[in-house]
């Protein structure tokens, strides 16, 4: 009779041991390359994932979401035609664009256009032709920034081309929660390929994220950004596991680091097999701003979309990176 006991708690022994190594794998957060980073449920706000969520840093053309939210609550005629001028020209970088001088679009086809291809002489054209011009467009998308608790950011111009444009990953989760309310918003991010006609040709765009050709993915919205400071950026509100979930990414250094993160955080995710757990009871200890992954249980899981009065600078990191580069997306 001894012997049976002992055999069976063995057994469960064993089989304890071997459970929680599945456990524990499914515990082991992914490795992310971007510098900062958040997944949340969009839901519940309940933050999965983390990694230097409060630091400041330049987003490039992840502004280009608060130039649509600021131009559609407007109101402005979206067939009313805008005109591409020199001062929608790229002096500060030399960003290639398509779109020549003199080019008539509808104010949603530019639109389109810049929240899709990531187009700058789009976006521009757009603030030009907001009431009051730029600086009025400008001065409106960091009201709404302060009207949805965007504590740590601030913007200079509505193309992203500026490296002042500055924003944490906690306060872009805010952005793609808001544009995400936007049917726009979501149809224009998330479009493969927009063609226009200009004069008697017609133009064919892409759109910047690759991943929304993917039939891996489902992408309710999509932006990129792109320049020398802010390295490649995304966010994108997504389907994963049958929950809605916001994936932001900032300064990711090689040229298709932010599209693996996003693989790896799909992975992750897609690999958990318990509904609804995720990662809300692990426990991997880190400081505010540091590089390690955050626990969502021990800091965030009741502050979620709450503003943080403690934010890291960005400071001399930047000065690794040349002044200038080629182009944004």
């Amino acid at each position: 009779m001894g012997g049976r006991v002992r055999f069976i708690a063995m057994s469960l022994l064993a089989l304890a041991v071997v459970s929680s190594a599945g456990f524990a794998r499914e515990l082991r957060q992914p490795a992310l390359k971007s510098q900062a980073a958040l997944v949340i449920d969009q839901q519940s706000g309940e933050i999965l994932l983390g990694k230097n969520m409060e630091s400041k840093l330049p987003i490039a053309s992840l502004t280009k979401l608060m130039t649509a939210i600021v131009t559609l609550d407007a109101e402005l005629d979206p067939d009313e035609p805008v005109t591409i001028s020199k001062a929608d020209v790229d002096r500060l970088r030399g960003s290639h664009s398509r779109l020549q001088v003199g080019t008539t679009l509808t104010r949603d086809e530019l639109l389109h256009l810049a929240l899709m291809a990531s187009e700058n002489r789009a976006a521009s054209a757009i603030t030009s032709s907001y009431p009051g011009g730029k600086d009025s467009c400008v001065l409106a998308m960091n009201l709404k920034a302060q009207l949805l608790g965007m504590s740590g950011t601030r913007f200079e111009d509505g193309t992203g081309l500026s490296g002042r444009n500055v924003s944490t990953a906690q306060d872009l989760a805010k952005l793609v929660q808001a544009a995400h309310a936007y049917p726009k918003i979501r149809d224009y991010t998330t479009s493969t390929s927009y063609q226009v006609k200009i004069g008697r040709r017609a133009m064919r765009f892409g759109n910047t994220n690759n991943l929304t050709r993917s039939s891996r993915w489902d992408i309710g919205l999509s932006k990129t950004g792109y320049i020398a400071e802010a390295g490649r950026c995304l966010v994108m509100q997504v389907t994963l596991a049958e929950r809605s979930i916001i994936i932001v990414l900032l300064d990711s250094w090689g040229k298709y680091t932010r599209v693996g993160d996003a693989t790896r955080i799909r992975q992750w995710l897609e690999s958990l097999r318990r509904p609804g757990w995720f990662a809300s009871t692990a426990s991997f200890p880190a400081g505010r701003g540091s590089s390690r992954m955050c626990s969502p249980a021990l800091r965030f899981r009741r502050r979620a979309f709450r503003p943080s009065t403690s934010t890291t600078s960005r400071g001399a990191a930047c000065s690794r990176r040349s002044a200038s580069c080629p182009s944004t997306t």
